[in-house]
Formats: C-alpha cells, sequence, structure tokens
C-alpha cells in the first residue's frame, strides 16, 4: 500500500509542478502586458495606478472565482498582490524608464 501511495503522490506533484510551472510562464507573459501598459502610461503622463478599473476587477475575479470554486478573498488578495507589483513597474519605468529586476 505504501508503495501505491508514493506513487499517486510523486503523480500528484508531478502534476503541481506543471501548473506551476504555467504559472510562472502565465505571470511573465503578464506583465509584458502591463509593462507595456507602464510605458504607454509614462509617455502620455498618465498615473500609474487605476483605481476605477482595479474595483471593476476585483469585481470580475471574485465573480470568475466563485464560478470556478475557489475563495473569492483569496483571488482578491492575489490581485492585490499583482497590482501592487504592477504600479511598482509603472513608477520604476515613469521615474527611469525601465524595470530593476535581478535578471539585469
Amino acid at each position: 500500500m505504501e508503495d501505491a501511495a508514493i506513487a499517486e503522490l510523486t503523480s500528484l506533484r508531478r502534476s503541481i509542478d506543471n501548473i506551476d510551472a504555467a504559472l510562472i510562464h502565465l505571470l511573465a507573459e503578464r506583465f509584458k502586458s502591463t509593462q507595456a501598459v507602464g510605458r504607454l502610461k509614462a509617455a502620455t503622463n498618465m498615473p500609474p495606478s487605476d483605481p476605477e478599473r482595479e474595483r471593476v476587477q476585483i469585481e470580475r475575479l471574485r465573480a470568475l472565482a466563485i464560478e470556478a470554486q475557489l475563495d473569492p478573498a483569496f483571488a482578491e488578495k492575489w490581485f492585490n498582490f499583482i497590482v501592487a507589483e504592477v504600479i511598482h513597474h509603472h513608477e520604476q519605468i515613469a521615474t527611469t524608464g525601465t524595470i530593476a529586476t535581478d535578471t539585469e
């Protein structure tokens, strides 16, 4: 029985690892888009944040989370975390023209 449980655990973890990798790639693509938004905002003197858009997005994501059987409070926390990083990027772009990363 233990060997079967270990095999199942290994399989489940492999699936989780694949999902984590996909999430990282999706986040990288998302940040490429938000950085383009940051460059546009900087070039046109728009503020780095858009509270009304954020409010609408939170409502939309909470509804999606409920539909997906995910805790909507978690979805909102995740979104707020991402938006904080996006705003930080937009501020960096507006100030320096670029984003400082550990890979540079």
